[in-house]
């Protein structure tokens, strides 16, 4: 689930952390009373990137925590624990943020499933669709992976705004968490805990018991303090910090350098439009790209990057020269050359891959924003193929907020979210390398049941494959338009002989069809 504007919610299949142990209501008691007594956390010593999921549920009291085993457990028995948890469940801190967390029954124990992530919206009349968008999300999420929760845990997240207090949010979110305790029960999936953190604090929306859940709140432990922070240090997990610091990563800099970058994409578009509209001057163009990537590639190869992301990305944006940058971005934008850009997936090209499109996202500066949906796409495509789902969604979500329309980047948002293995597509893409630019028939696409290839028809104009011409340097005299004098609006789909559509086999087994333009 996306929420553009704001970020990316996931319905994760992936299930490796442990909860367990939550109280089944008895039968003269109504569900919203049910109480979430403990719930062991457990990890594989292994380690994962993520730590999403679900944890099988230790009914005892008394919590195990085995470093000599295979797994990890650690027991919750409070609703402060829980709200200790929620980074763990998340891999990140989040921030104005709606998160469901789907408790799956087990023979009388519990287990994380899916987690959904979604915007608080601003406006309070736009509560009733976020809480139906999210509990239906999750919940169909759930059913078509085989798993329908039997139970729901809530968190509303939103730090005060200026001169108010973390109690005054818990009280304005109030009608909030409770529309989102409705829609879940409506769909016969109770929610047994429904937290409110703000200010350092947590509050309890199903608990009035003063002496566990007090009016004032209770002060959540310093990050990294806890049993469960240690557990999940031994086995690898990573809380990243909060979506904000990783989108900082990927958006345009706003700095003194952003106008001689602007200037130097001026100056690209002046020397490139016509060649890239022109058969042969593609290919020049196309190759040249490469060439350049390649050579800027080995550059950040040759530097590793430091510990500190925001040292690492300085460190990365001086190793690429303005000029660099436009002429890469504007060879992007034809799809043939995004495509085999696409093939640094794995492997050692993966690293230098990763940081180049990330440091081209942040040189997409001024008018140029929606250049960013290329190297935004391509940072997120190699994100999912290394392993990191959370960078994955939230670098395609910025790339559909830069172009709705870039097709690459809305159907690997839609396979990520649904879980699929990036695997097919990595196929696909293999079988497209050898050091040397794609056909237009090799262009992968995914859906949402299956990976499939999408082709161009062959007999189509090259110019049909050019997802749009870059747009007129300023300070020329003439207006914002292609070649062709069409306005910007219409560039989006190149002049020329319709693009053809022609069906391949998909990895999955199914033809899939594909549209040959905004890819």
């Amino acid at each position: 689930m996306t929420n553009h504007s704001e970020t990316n919610g996931s319905f994760d299949n992936a299930e490796n952390a442990d909860i367990g142990g939550y109280e089944r209501p008895e039968p003269h008691r109504s569900a919203r009373s049910a109480r979430i007594t403990e719930a062991a956390v457990t990890a594989a010593s292994a380690g994962t990137s993520e730590a999403a999921g679900g944890a099988e549920a230790a009914g005892a009291a008394g919590a195990a925590y085995d470093g000599h085993g295979d797994e990890q457990r650690i027991t919750l028995r409070s609703p402060a624990e829980l709200a200790d948890a929620l980074p763990y469940l998340l891999g990140y801190r989040p921030e104005d943020s709606i998160v469901l967390a789907a408790l799956h029954d087990r023979s009388g124990r519990g287990r994380f499933g899916g987690r959904a992530r979604l915007g608080i919206p601003a406006h309070a009349d736009d509560w009733d669709a976020a809480a139906r968008q999210l509990v239906h999300g999750l919940i169909t999420g759930s059913e078509r992976r085989g798993g329908r929760p039997e139970q729901m845990v809530a968190y509303l997240c939103q730090e005060p705004a200026p001169g108010e207090t973390g109690r005054e949010v818990m009280t304005r979110l109030r009608p909030l968490a409770q529309k989102l305790r409705l829609e879940c029960g409506a769909l016969d999936v109770p929610v047994v805990e429904a937290l409110c953190l703000s200010g350092g604090r947590f509050w309890s929306y199903c608990c009035d018991d003063e002496s566990c859940c007090p009016a004032g709140g209770l002060p959540v432990g310093p990050p990294g303090t806890s049993v469960l922070a240690a557990a999940a240090t031994y086995a690898g997990i990573q809380v990243r910090g909060t979506l904000r610091e990783l989108r900082s990563r990927l958006l345009p800099r706003e700095d003194s350098a952003a106008r001689a970058q602007e200037a130097a994409l001026d100056a690209a578009s002046g020397e490139l439009v016509s060649r890239i509209l022109d058969d042969t001057g593609r290919a020049d163009v196309a190759a040249q790209t490469v060439a350049l990537a390649e050579r800027v590639m080995g550059r950040l190869a040759e530097a590793p990057p430091a510990a500190d992301p925001r040292r690492a990305d300085g460190h990365d944006d001086g190793l690429l020269a303005h000029d660099e940058a436009a002429r890469l971005l504007l060879g992007l934008q034809d799809r043939t050359t995004r495509d085999r850009a696409a093939q640094w997936m794995e492997g050692e090209d993966s690293g230098p891959a990763l940081r180049l499109w990330r440091a081209l996202a942040r040189r997409c500066v001024g008018s140029y924003g929606e250049y960013a949906a290329a190297p935004l796409t391509l940072a997120g495509w190699v994100a999912w193929s290394t392993g990191d789902e959370l960078e994955a969604r939230e670098a395609l979500a910025m790339a559909l907020g830069a172009d709705s329309e870039y097709l690459f980047a809305r159907l690997l948002h839609q396979a990520c979210n649904e879980g699929l293995d990036p695997e097919s597509i990595r196929r696909c893409l293999r079988g497209e390398s050898g050091g040397r630019t794609p056909s237009a028939d090799a262009a992968p696409a995914v859906s949402s049941t299956a990976v499939s290839s999408t082709a161009v028809s062959p007999t189509a104009p090259a110019s049909s494959r050019h997802r749009r011409p870059p747009r007129t340097p300023k300070g020329t005299g003439r207006p914002e338009s292609g070649p062709a004098g069409r306005s910007r609006a219409a560039r989006s789909r190149p002049s020329g002989r319709a693009a053809g559509v022609r069906k391949k086999a998909c990895p999955g087994g199914r033809d899939a069809e594909g549209p040959a333009n905004r890819e």
